[in-house]
């Protein structure tokens, strides 16, 4: 049985982990637990979800002016479909609010269908592509925006 969820600021001593998942769910494209330390120091905004001490998931935005950017966002494999997701993106558009952006965007890898499914969900859309735009792959990326 899942213990409680509950959301949490991300921090230095949870990047080893969230690395550990970024290669897990992202592959040859994660995001190293250096490149983490870097988007913590400037500034970014991110979220997790735990359960008890566990991430189970996290999400990182940049928040600035009129728009708010997701810099990535990933849930545990083992803890997919059970609201992890909609937590995080929950807690990205009301701070994106909050903060006075008029915009969020994003960028997907266009085979990540499931990505996809919750962004429309959301009421993203498309506003571009990103030719090989994950380097290790070689996969476009979709450009999409959703207005608040």
């Amino acid at each position: 049985m899942d213990g409680e969820l509950r959301m949490g600021r991300l921090r230095w001593w949870h990047l080893t982990a969230v690395a550990r998942m970024e290669r897990v769910v992202f592959g040859p494209e994660a995001w190293s637990e250096g490149l983490l330390w870097t988007e913590l120091a400037a500034g970014h905004d991110y979220r997790a979800v735990f359960d008890a001490d566990r991430v189970v998931g996290y999400a990182g935005v940049a928040l600035g002016g009129h728009e708010a950017w997701i810099n990535n966002i990933a849930v545990d494999p083992e803890r997919r479909r059970r609201g992890v997701a909609t937590m995080l993106m929950d807690d990205i558009v009301a701070r994106a609010r909050a903060a006075g952006a008029k915009a969020v965007f994003l960028e997907v890898a266009v085979d990540n269908e499931p990505a996809q499914r919750l962004y429309d969900r959301y009421g993203f859309y498309g506003i571009g592509v990103r030719k090989n735009y994950y380097q290790f792959t070689g996969t476009d990326a979709a450009v999409m925006r959703m207005d608040l």
